[in-house]
């Protein structure tokens, strides 16, 4: 990849392809493994830091190569210690990022696309158009910004990342693969992919590719809804990708890799919030091994969706476990920040439009 100065983005080279740069440019090789490791373990950001390179090497590296490195446009801190950022792109697109520190757990959720070709009803990023997706370095330079967060803001490194911002993960898919590398091989930042979630609105044969690829991270649908009438309301991608090409996909995967699936499920005030779909929900369970997370939504200027009553939401939890469903209550974070995906990037690109 080429920025408008003709200059190569240096990370979107291969070790081997920047290896045959060095020859072409009658150095050795093994200078190439060095600056690999500046760019990928050490997560480098200029090439005159490389300290162990020559001044001569530094200087053809900086006529030749850039790093299109993504930067903190804002940041938002919330009374519950979550940061929500907005990160702007080396060609001004802006994208979110998101620090939340739970009892045990440090994570970051990351972005993977700019804006969102699908339309989910109750998201914020639904309701921007997708410009383009992100590069693999993009992606991780979004975890070596929120790492650095998370130990100058409480002292503690990152334990987890969820890519549930912006975007599809699925539909940027090469991309999102290459960066989860990145950031568990040795010579990058070496975590473990057990502590890695991606989140799919539900992209069946997608799913299947997974699979296939025998991936060790986890994988979790954005459900919202266990019967195909509600779920297409909600979320229009399920009329390609019905629930039970979902099941189909799932169980597939679930053969292959011996991964559980987590299901997402925010329960909507009047929507999906009744005896009937905790039934449906419990009976979609039983496909695979799984466990239930139950989402307290964020509400946007957008939507009309609105959360359903505490009450509601307990008799609903406890239906699922009794149906021997693992079911867990996530409260929202950041409600007093723009929390919810899409809303910071919105209100960002509206001050510069």
């Amino acid at each position: 990849m080429n920025n408008k100065k003709g200059k190569i983005d240096i990370r979107s080279l291969s070790l081997e392809a920047l290896q045959q740069h060095f020859i072409q440019m009658n150095e050795k090789s093994f200078r190439a493994k060095q600056v690999y490791e500046w760019l990928w373990k050490k997560s480098c950001l200029s090439f005159d830091d490389m300290s162990n390179i020559s001044k001569e090497l530094r200087t053809k590296l900086n006529e030749n190569f850039t790093i299109n490195n993504v930067k903190i446009n804002s940041s938002q801190i919330s009374a519950d210690k979550t940061i929500k950022n907005s990160f702007i792109l080396y060609d001004t697109h802006l994208i979110e990022g998101v620090l939340i520190p739970t009892p045990g757990r440090m994570t970051a959720c990351v972005s993977s696309q700019v804006g969102c070709s699908l339309t989910c009803k109750f998201c914020a990023t639904g309701y921007m158009e997708r410009k383009r997706n992100l590069n693999p370095d993009e992606i991780y330079d979004q975890v070596v910004l929120i790492d650095k967060q998370a130990r100058e803001n409480y002292g503690i490194p990152l334990s987890n990342i969820v890519y549930m911002g912006m975007g599809e993960p699925l539909l940027n898919y090469a991309n999102v693969i290459k960066s989860i590398e990145k950031i568990t091989s040795p010579d990058g930042l070496n975590m473990a992919a057990k502590r890695i979630t991606v989140s799919t609105a539900g992209i069946a044969k997608m799913i299947r590719k997974l699979g296939d690829d025998g991936v060790k991270f986890n994988l979790a649908l954005s459900l919202h809804a266990a019967n195909d009438e509600k779920r297409n309301t909600i979320m229009p991608i399920n009329e390609q990708n019905s629930l039970k090409a979902l099941a189909e996909a799932l169980k597939y995967y679930y053969a292959k890799t011996k991964n559980p699936v987590t299901y997402e499920y925010i329960v909507f005030d009047g929507v999906n919030d009744t005896l009937q779909d905790a039934m449906e929900l419990a009976s979609f369970c039983k496909h695979l091994p799984c466990k239930v997370n139950i989402i307290e939504y964020n509400p946007i200027a957008f939507a009309s969706y609105l959360n359903a009553g505490e009450d509601k939401i307990e008799v609903f939890a406890d239906y699922l476990r009794k149906q021997g469903v693992n079911t867990n209550l996530r409260r929202s974070r950041g409600k007093d920040i723009d929390a919810a995906c899409g809303q910071l990037a919105i209100k960002e690109k509206e001050k510069v439009s």
